[in-house]
């Protein structure tokens, strides 16, 4: 007897191996897993414009990135004694605009160089609605707390998805590595303060748009991680105590799928012996001068130079520097 409907993530043709570098972008549930790549030691690169929801700013931003097109002073407003940027997310703020600056520049820097070398894209959309910023009539990623009188809300046109989504790949074609493979996911957290019935529409929309586009590519595919909390997952023992974001055990269950339909069978192995030490770091002893605990520390030390001699690229660097 079968008491849940499980969504199985397809096994991926083209598989992630340890050298390969993944680039993510996105709402907040991008960030969660870049860190977890980060924890199993893969290359990766999450948000250089901090979390972005909707399709059409996410484009803007990654238009930028693939010009390598920088930000003036005139890009920038200022509020409440902070320079800002509503292209970005708030911790980019500062007190002073070449601080600003410098802060959103040099991520578009170094995005444009991570993404030359990138052989995986994950893109998670998490709403249709947007914000114009009436006082420059510009459709902006983020209010950053301005009262509400600057703005007017709505949701993006069917249209304006699909051109997004279209010269997002576009742009991804052209500056990644020849036959980057790109995920598009649509976010399983639901943003409640737009309302249940216009949450639903919202993220039918992107779900929509993302099917309609994807086919011609041969390269791009769609991820359901949303199908997988709504329809798998389909309980409150999964989500925090705000009732909306998943907890760590969905998360958890969320990327297990994800790396059995996508990590190479070495891959897999490089990650899950990462995890496992990174486990064994977070012991904390009564005292570091026990013989035992020495050589546990020295025990840890070679498994960490056995997984570095794997790659070509610096691991564990934050805990042996």
């Amino acid at each position: 007897m079968k008491f849940r409907t499980e969504v199985k993530i397809k096994d991926s043709e083209k598989k992630i191996e340890v050298e390969d570098r993944i680039f993510s972008m996105g709402s907040c549930f991008a960030t969660e897993i870049s860190e977890l790549l980060e924890t199993g030691q893969i290359q990766t690169l999450s948000n250089p414009y901090g979390t972005i929801f909707n399709p059409y700013s996410i484009n803007s931003a990654l238009k930028k990135i693939h010009d390598a097109d920088f930000y003036t002073e005139e890009d920038l407003v200022g509020y409440d004694n902070q320079v800002i940027s509503l292209d970005h997310h708030t911790s980019f703020d500062s007190r002073f605009s070449h601080k600003t600056l410098e802060k959103i520049n040099s991520k578009i820097e170094e995005a444009n160089l991570f993404l030359q070398e990138t052989s995986w894209i994950i893109i998670t959309y998490g709403t249709s609605f947007i914000y114009e910023f009436l006082p420059k009539k510009k459709l902006v990623a983020n209010c950053h707390k301005i009262p509400g009188k600057y703005f007017e809300k709505r949701l993006l046109t069917n249209q304006e998805i699909v051109d997004s989504i279209r010269e997002t790949i576009e742009n991804l074609n052209d500056i990644c590595k020849k036959n980057v493979q790109i995920l598009f996911t649509v976010s399983p957290v639901r943003h409640t303060k737009d309302g249940m019935v216009e949450n639903n529409l919202s993220k039918s929309k992107l779900i929509s748009a993302i099917h309609e586009v994807l086919p011609p590519f041969e390269n791009c595919h769609y991820l359901p991680v949303y199908e997988v909390l709504m329809d798998d997952l389909r309980d409150y023992r999964f989500y925090k105590e705000d009732l909306i974001h998943p907890n760590s055990q969905a998360v958890q269950y969320i990327w297990e799928k994800f790396g059995n339909a996508y990590f190479s069978d070495a891959t897999m192995d490089f990650v899950e012996e990462n995890f496992r030490i990174m486990k064994a770091l977070e012991h904390q002893p009564i005292d570091e001068s026990n013989p035992k605990y020495q050589e546990f520390c020295e025990h840890l030390k070679g498994r960490m130079k056995l997984q570095q001699a794997q790659v070509k690229f610096p691991i564990f660097q934050k805990i042996t520097d």
